[in-house]
């Protein structure tokens, strides 16, 4: 087993490019990975990386040997994947990331019924805004919202939200409604993250900048703006759907195609698929579309 010695050290290491990153994924000491690098190190008598106050970076030997380690690893994921998928239910952790309102209102009720449905399951929920790396933070997986722009990720769709411009009959009286996308010029736009809203254009995605007195990165807060008149708003269904039926709010522009974006889980690439990973997704992707249909 002493060819062993080093090896998951080695691999987080390489693909994190850190001692503290690789120490706080396998969840030990900066040191006890200073010492298996050194061992490895000895052992093969070859240097792996290049260190600096700022930076690890594999050498040229480093990269090749971890290749092979990766292969090796993934490998032994595959059998222990095999030997887990005999159990009936999925075991072990699960570490999962969603963004905060979405999260709130649909991802942790689901969880919550996943983590009954399968007891047996350690589960450790972060919600947040901050797009994290799964790799160096150690997540399983990440439910991501709208158009996904890290290509590294492999991806599955869980549903589908539609966007809604869409305003209060105040503020409409008092400056009037838009019928098509170059009157958004006009009018008060509420911001949230990005300077521009989305729409569907004869099948395919058009940007429409937009400008407005005020920006949030709340889709909550938003609506209560729009709520109040003090302008338009774009958000997603889930948002604003019971609004639009009460009357509280009024869905503009719905000739120019309102985007449908979706709504995403996403895992790292060099990661196998695991049996507890794929129950989730599959138990979610049933669950996610009656909701926001």
């Amino acid at each position: 087993m002493a060819s062993w010695e080093g090896i998951t050290e080695f691999v987080a290491v390489a693909e994190t490019e850190s001692f503290t990153a690789a120490a706080k994924r396998l969840n030990t000491s900066v040191a006890n990975i200073s010492r298996q690098i050194q061992a490895l190190e000895n052992r093969l008598t070859t240097k792996l990386f290049h260190r600096t106050t700022r930076k690890v970076s594999a050498t040229e030997e480093g990269n090749v040997f971890y290749q092979h380690c990766r292969q090796l690893l993934d490998g032994l994921d595959d059998a222990e994947r095999a030997l887990s998928s005999l159990h009936a239910k999925p075991t072990g952790k699960l570490k999962i990331t969603a963004p905060l309102s979405y999260g709130e209102k649909f991802i942790a009720p689901l969880i919550s019924d996943f983590s009954i449905e399968y007891p047996d399951l350690k589960i450790d929920m972060l919600l947040s805004n901050q797009q994290f790396d799964l790799i160096e933070n150690g997540f399983d997986l990440a439910i991501r919202l709208g158009v996904l722009e890290d290509s590294t990720l492999v991806a599955k769709k869980l549903a589908d939200r539609k966007q809604y411009v869409c305003a209060s009959p105040d503020y409409l009286a008092q400056y009037g409604q838009p019928h098509t996308l170059l009157e958004l010029e006009r009018h008060n736009c509420l911001l949230g993250t990005l300077d521009y809203w989305r729409f569907d254009e004869n099948g395919k995605q058009r940007n429409m900048k937009v400008k407005g007195n005020f920006r949030c990165n709340s889709g909550p807060a938003l609506r209560d703006a729009a709520l109040k008149g003090a302008g338009l708003v774009q958000l997603p269904d889930y948002y604003v759907d019971e609004y639009i039926k009460s009357g509280a709010l009024v869905p503009l522009l719905n000739k120019q195609g309102q985007s449908r974006e979706g709504i995403w889980a996403v895992y790292p690439s060099n990661r196998f698929l695991s049996t507890k990973v794929k129950t989730l997704i599959d138990f979610l992707a049933i669950r996610l579309t009656p909701q926001l249909q």
